[in-house]
């Protein structure tokens, strides 16, 4: 079967300290550092062996790239042709020559620009590298208002061929002033804008999506705490089913991209996973963006 699979390990520590986050600035102990490193390993060894066609995205709660482990599990899993497609969420902090030893027609980085926690140079520098390796990856920003010049340099600063997307900030409503100045550089901003009334609604999440955590604990979504199973004894496979969505809203991209009342599988065929379009939007104000990107990999 095709099941996609979104990985979160105990990792919770990240480099950064943005004011918006959580888990700034934590810093795991070396025993945690151990048993992330253990928990992603025996992920990567089931994904490895298993008889599905698999899409993999890993959510780590902190900055994954900047651990080896994370960087040699990515790089490997590319090379495997079950693998559909294998991506991260980072801030890009890390090096990035260890690409050179993954697959660019597999894998996919959905990078996150977070101002004032990393030089703009640097992350721009970045950028181009990722460019010229040819390697997928899609750049966002979180939508505040303090962030909305950065935004704007960083559209006309990235490749044309670059998605450039916009999370709205959560606890923050927008005027439809503020929304305009954000979906002028993000077209698809309106998906974010507002949460999505989900309750009982269809979803791909507990059917041919799921969740696990470092311990192979499988469930329907991140946001669902419901347990169908674990992953490594196969239990879980006797509960995925079509199902509705049991929460009043989803308001996150990795689980609303996931409704089926929602076109965001068409909008973003081949490149669900590291959120970038089938056909690029066209910003206001910018030179013509719609291009095409290329074909998903099968």
């Amino acid at each position: 079967m095709d099941l996609t699979v979104l990985y979160r390990g105990p990792l919770a520590s990240c480099d950064y300290d943005c004011p918006y986050c959580p888990f700034a600035k934590r810093r795991d102990s070396t025993a945690q550092l151990r048993a992330d490193r253990a928990a992603l390993q025996r992920f990567a060894q089931w994904a490895a062996h298993s008889d599905d066609q698999l899409s993999l995205l890993f959510t780590p709660w902190g900055e994954g790239l900047v651990r080896s482990w994370y960087r040699h599990t990515l790089a490997e899993l590319s090379h495997l042709p079950h693998i559909r497609r294998v991506a991260i969420q980072t801030n890009l902090s890390c090096r990035t020559d260890w690409l050179a030893e993954a697959d660019p027609a597999t894998l996919a980085l959905w990078c996150t620009y977070h101002p004032g926690q990393t030089p703009y140079d640097r992350f721009l520098g970045k950028c181009h590298d990722l460019a010229e390796r040819g390697i997928r990856f899609s750049v966002g920003v979180v939508g505040l208002p303090e962030h909305l010049d950065a935004a704007r340099r960083l559209r006309a600063d990235l490749p044309e061929h670059i998605y450039l997307w916009i999370n709205a900030a959560e606890g923050h409503s927008y005027h439809d002033t503020e929304a305009d100045q954000w979906t002028a550089l993000d077209p698809l901003f309106p998906y974010s804008r507002h949460p999505h009334n989900s309750a009982g609604l269809p979803c791909r999440t507990g059917e041919s999506v799921i969740s696990v955590d470092g311990d192979g604990t499988v469930r329907r979504c991140h946001f669902i705490p419901t347990e169908l199973g674990n992953l490594y004894d196969d239990s879980y496979r006797t509960a995925l089913r079509p199902r509705a969505c049991p929460l009043s809203v989803c308001d996150c991209h990795i689980g609303y991209v996931h409704l089926e009342t929602l076109p965001l599988y068409d909008v973003f065929a081949g490149g669900v996973l590291e959120r970038i379009p089938a056909t690029l939007p066209r910003p206001r104000n910018t030179r013509d963006l719609t291009i095409t990107t290329r074909a998903p990999h099968n």
